[in-house]
């Protein structure tokens, strides 16, 4: 599949997550997936050359050769990771760039960090689209992902979720997988959320938040008890979001 004629506006999109890996193709002009979604379970240990070759097979599975994205779980800086969650340390240091780019070999990879993706996706077609000012996304789930958009465009590698909150790093106290471990209910575990985000508005004044991860499902069970100045939104792309903003990322090389 050659990225021409009616596909000059399409990209592939990989989302890559501790549990599993998936990727289609995205018209970037509509944030549609024309492809259906593929997910290949995330390998263990997910080293760099074994989660390069999982990659590698969903875009030659696509028959895909053009732009390419990918969404990583780090702090990707210049293509290169500075961190590694839920995937093996090696990969710090490690150029996902190059290396992505060298396995496919149908096509520049351009590498991005996974909450930094979704919340392009989120302001090009979803939650946030036309708003303008600060926009905050964060993602609650194993721990708390994190994008700053000003008027729609990206400042990366904010890494809010790594706040300090009373002692503490803030995702150890509101992720949504601190509910899950303790069994709490969303009306207690909102509470610590809220006491979370009262400190990220606190700090940047957003004009919008936009709730992710998997308990945005759930968004009516606990948004309505958060307390916050700012007007609060359920994530609207969902599953989507990453494959989405990853392949709007390699069409408009936002980490250059």
């Amino acid at each position: 599949m050659e990225a021409s004629g009616s596909q000059a506006n399409q990209a592939f999109g990989v989302d890559i997550g501790g549990t599993g890996i998936k990727g289609a193709v995205v018209d970037v002009k509509t944030g549609q997936l024309v492809t259906e979604r593929t997910r290949i379970l995330t390998p263990h240990p997910a080293t760099p050359g074994a989660v390069a070759q999982v990659v590698a097979s969903l875009v030659s599975g696509a028959g895909w050769r053009g732009d390419i994205g990918a969404t990583f779980p780090a702090v990707i800086k210049h293509g290169v990771a500075q961190s590694a969650a839920n995937v093996d340390e090696s990969w710090v240091g490690t150029d996902a760039d190059k290396i992505f780019t060298q396995a496919v070999g149908a096509g520049e990879v351009i590498v991005l960090n996974d909450a930094d993706a979704a919340g392009i996706a989120e302001a090009r077609f979803g939650a946030a689209k036309g708003v303008r000012g600060v926009v905050i996304m964060l993602t609650f789930g194993t721990g708390i992902g994190s994008a700053l958009l000003m008027n729609g465009v990206l400042v990366p590698n904010t890494e809010l979720g790594h706040l300090e909150l009373d002692g503490y790093d803030a995702e150890s106290r509101a992720a949504a997988s601190v509910r899950d471990e303790h069994g709490m209910s969303y009306k207690k575990w909102a509470l610590r959320v809220n006491r979370y985000m009262q400190h990220v508005e606190r700090l940047f004044t957003p004009d919008l938040f936009v709730v992710g991860g998997g308990v945005s499902k759930n968004a009516d069970r606990w948004v309505p008890l958060l307390d916050l100045n700012t007007k609060v939104e359920p994530a609207q792309l969902l599953n989507d979001a990453g494959i989405v903003g990853a392949a709007i990322a390699a069409v408009e090389r936002l980490e250059e």
